[in-house]
C-alpha cells in the first residue's frame, strides 16, 4: 500500500494513502469528541472529519482535551 507523509503535531509521519482525518484519529485511538483538529491551519468541525482526505504535505495539529477538577 502506498503511503504519504504528513506533519502531525510538528513531526513527520507516514500514513497510508487515502486516509481521512477521522480514520487518522481512529488509528491514533483518539475519540473525535475529545480532540480539536486543525488541518492546514483551519479548525475542522467534528462532523466533517470523515470527509477530508489527507494528502502528502498536509499539516495536522491535534489537541486532546483532558478532564479534571
Amino acid at each position: 500500500m502506498a503511503t504519504i507523509r504528513i506533519q502531525l503535531n510538528g513531526e513527520p509521519r507516514d500514513i497510508p494513502e487515502g486516509r481521512t482525518l477521522l480514520q487518522l484519529l481512529d488509528e491514533l485511538e483518539l475519540a473525535a469528541g475529545r480532540v480539536a483538529v486543525e488541518h492546514n491551519r483551519e479548525v475542522i468541525r467534528r462532523a466533517n472529519l470523515g470527509e477530508i482526505a489527507l494528502e502528502s504535505g498536509d499539516v495536522v495539529e491535534l489537541i486532546h482535551f483532558v478532564g479534571g477538577g
